[in-house]
């Protein structure tokens, strides 16, 4: 929620201001013209004619005044000396006892409340008023006072300890990294064993992992197993358009953090501020700097008897300053990788929990659909599928809408509304057919998952190959069969129209840059010596790698485009001897998906048996 600005609050406590002075001028206004104050003032002699007359029917005491109300209704008032009574001011101006027997004298108390509320308050209510606007007013001063002063006091949260904790059995897959962290947590429960010893636990420990393998939840969880005090904080919140408000913020967390031991410090994100000194411009990353200073001499600053540990985490371990990875400070990496088969599974188990699945729902096929997903993309299908199902109306999730929300994570929404006319459809259908064919020959290809001409994301129709198991390695074979399948979809065009269209050009975007990578990178061409070309450089307050560096001749250039140049030529013949061969099962597949719109697994395969 935004906080209101300063012209904001300034207009508020004025309009707050003149509804309660209008609101109080309207009840003196009320008081000031109501039937009391109406009456008419007299003279003692005029009262006194009146009584001789028997005008007067009632006179009301009331200290030093006197109300009279006369036969007619009337009312009137005037005044008498207080220490004189009424009886002996009227026997002195000749009143008989006859006449005043006719007059009905009430006698009030005139009450201390009364004289205030009639004669002080209304003087007094103007300066309380203004006095209590100013004590307002000097509140809000005092409070941005307070909090211009606390602007350097850290911003890191403590997990509070009421919630549910995460443990490490809440964390599927990573058995390598708890392994590890487990002596983190070992060492929080009891730390004289490593101390009887000579051991000294790491300070720091880094959690470095691509997005989404699951880096704060791990560290949450040796919270959890420690049952300790955890203060988590992003990279990003240190550094403010102030000078030396990062450095003071790092202070502040270090110096609660001191006061909770034993306690574990979670640093999300800490590229952000520790990024190599020296490598940017602008103040900016002077403040960055300045706070990375902090930070190292903070962690330098613990003891062995701190019980203090330092978990961070971030996806760039390779543009951190060396000063943050020496011993002593981050002396302890723990690599989480993209989980397997047998840990996406288990992954999967635990993000079904609380959603009602079919029988049909098998999580073994969904964790060999999804190689490559992290645990927040596996998290996320089954979430789609459940939305899918709930769009549907219907009280279990099928294994149908698990399937689509994977293609919808891959690839991206279906777009059904996107609608092609009948040549760009069969213009799909064969250029897709292409890519599933010379996938289905060759022997070093993965294999076809499905085909579809319907459009989802960017593309206007997808051929989906999966591996039967993860894979770590790579080989040759394997780049050229890619290479051959990426570009049939071309091939296919050109052999049954006669003509090419910018449907391929992702495709031959993908292919020269594996084609490029096999020669320059992997070493896997025989024409070029076993070496790997050019250095890739990087701007590091940039973030993003920006260009090349060659460390190469100009022939040499020559050489790799004619190598690179080599590897497409060989590929897209390949292809389209395939397409060549097998002419007839690529027009039975394009029909098949010009009538159909998706081919799966089983069905591709049994067409291709025929």
């Amino acid at each position: 929620m935004k906080k209101p600005s300063l012209q904001q609050n300034i207009f508020r406590n004025f309009a707050v201001f003149l509804v309660v002075f209008l609101f109080i001028a309207s009840l003196l206004s009320f008081y000031n013209q109501s039937p009391f104050h109406q009456s008419e003032e007299v003279d003692i002699a005029t009262f006194v004619t009146q009584i001789k007359k028997g005008e007067v029917e009632q006179v009301t005491v009331e200290g030093e005044k006197l109300n009279i109300t006369l036969g007619d209704g009337k009312k009137e008032f005037t005044r008498k000396e207080t220490e004189e009574s009424l009886t002996t001011l009227l026997k002195n101006f000749g009143v008989s006892t006859k006449q005043l027997e006719e007059v009905k004298i009430v006698v009030k108390d005139s009450t201390t409340s009364f004289f205030i509320l009639s004669s002080i308050l209304p003087f007094i209510i103007p300066f309380l008023l203004i006095g209590g606007l100013i004590w307002y007013m000097m509140r809000q001063v005092q409070g941005a006072n307070n909090r211009a002063l606390m602007f350097g006091q850290s911003r890191a949260r403590e997990l509070n300890p009421e919630k549910k904790r995460v443990n490490f059995k809440d964390v599927a897959g990573l058995k390598e990294a708890k392994t590890e962290l487990e002596e983190i947590v070992e060492f929080l429960k009891n730390p004289k064993k490593f101390n009887a010893l000579g051991a000294r636990i790491p300070k720091g420990v880094l959690l470095v992992g691509v997005p989404g393998t699951g880096k704060t939840l791990l560290a949450r969880a040796v919270a959890g197993e420690a049952d300790v005090p955890f203060y988590h904080i992003s990279g990003s919140e240190f550094v403010e358009m102030f000078v030396g408000v990062g450095a003071s913020r790092v202070r502040d967390l270090f110096r609660k953090a001191k006061k909770t031991a034993p306690c574990i410090v979670f640093i999300d994100e800490i590229d952000a501020v520790g990024r190599q000194r020296g490598a940017g411009l602008g103040g900016s990353h002077d403040e960055r700097e300045q706070t990375l200073n902090q930070i190292l001499v903070e962690m330098d600053g613990f003891d062995n008897e701190t019980n203090v540990i330092i978990i961070a985490a971030t996806n760039r371990p390779d543009v951190l300053d060396p000063a943050l990875l020496r011993p002593g400070r981050f002396d302890r990496r723990v690599v989480i990788t993209l989980p397997d088969i047998k840990e996406r599974e288990a992954i999967l188990i635990v993000h079904a929990q609380g959603k009602p699945f079919a029988s049909d729902v098998d999580l073994h096929v969904l964790a060999q659909r999804t190689p490559g997903f992290s645990g927040a993309d596996l998290s996320n299908v089954l979430n789609e599928a459940a939305i899918f199902a709930a769009r549907k109306n219907k009280k279990k999730i099928i294994m149908q809408d698990a399937l689509e929300s994977i293609e919808k994570v891959m690839l991206g929404p279906e777009r059904r509304s996107h609608v092609m006319n009948e040549k760009e459809k069969k213009i799909t259908a064969y250029h897709e057919a292409g890519h599933a064919l010379v996938a289905h020959v060759l022997p070093d290809a993965d294999p076809v998952r499905k085909v579809s001409i319907v459009s989802r994301g960017a593309a206007g129709g997808y051929t989906l190959k999966l591996p039967g198991e993860d894979k770590h390695f790579h080989s040759k074979a394997e780049f050229i069969a890619d290479l051959a399948v990426m570009l049939a979809g071309h091939a296919a065009e050109k052999f049954i129209f006669n003509d090419v269209t910018t449907g391929a050009s992702d495709d031959l975007r993908k292919a020269t840059k594996l084609a490029r990578k096999i020669v320059m990178e992997y070493g896997m061409s025989e024409a070029m010596s076993f070496r790997t070309y050019g250095e890739k450089e990087e701007l590091i307050f940039l973030g993003r790698e920006i260009g090349e560096q060659r460390d190469y001749s100009e022939e040499t250039a020559r050489m790799i485009d004619n190598e690179v140049s080599q590897f497409l030529n060989n590929s897209y013949s390949k292809a389209r001897e395939i397409i060549l061969k097998y002419k007839e099962k690529l027009e039975n597949i394009a029909q098949t998906l010009l009538e159909k719109e998706t081919l799966e697994q089983e069905a591709f395969e049994a067409l291709m048996k025929a």
